[in-house]
C-alpha cells in the first residue's frame, strides 16, 4: 500500500471562516421587503412617476448589492478581479444608456 503523507504548512494563511445561515437568510429577508416595497410603490401609484422610477432604480441597486456581496461572496477575500469586471460591466452598460437616451433625444 501507499503511504499517505500530509505536509502541513505554517503560513500566514488563516483557514476560511464559515459564516452560517445568518447572513444568508437576513440578507434573503431584506431582498424580500425591498421587492415588497416596489411591488407597494407602484401598486398604490401616489407617487409622482419620476420619482417613482428613481425610486425603483435605487432599490434594485441596493438589492443587486446585497445578492453581490453576501450570495455571490464578493466581500470575501480574492474576489477583487470579478468585483472590478461587475464594475467595468455596469460602466459599460452605463455609457450604453446613456449613448442611446443621447442619441434619441438629439
Amino acid at each position: 500500500m501507499s503511504e499517505h503523507t500530509h505536509e502541513v504548512t505554517t503560513g500566514s494563511k488563516r483557514p476560511h471562516k464559515h459564516e452560517g445561515p445568518r447572513n444568508h437568510y437576513l440578507t434573503y429577508l431584506i431582498s424580500i421587503l425591498l421587492t415588497i416595497l416596489a411591488f407597494a410603490a407602484v401598486l398604490y401609484g401616489v407617487l409622482d412617476r419620476s420619482f417613482l422610477l428613481v425610486f425603483i432604480v435605487v432599490l434594485a441597486l441596493i438589492q443587486a448589492s446585497f445578492q453581490l456581496f453576501f450570495w455571490m461572496h464578493a466581500k470575501d477575500k480574492g474576489h477583487f478581479l470579478p468585483v472590478i469586471g461587475i464594475a467595468f460591466g455596469f460602466f459599460i452598460a452605463l455609457t450604453a444608456v446613456a449613448a442611446a437616451v443621447f442619441w434619441t433625444w438629439w
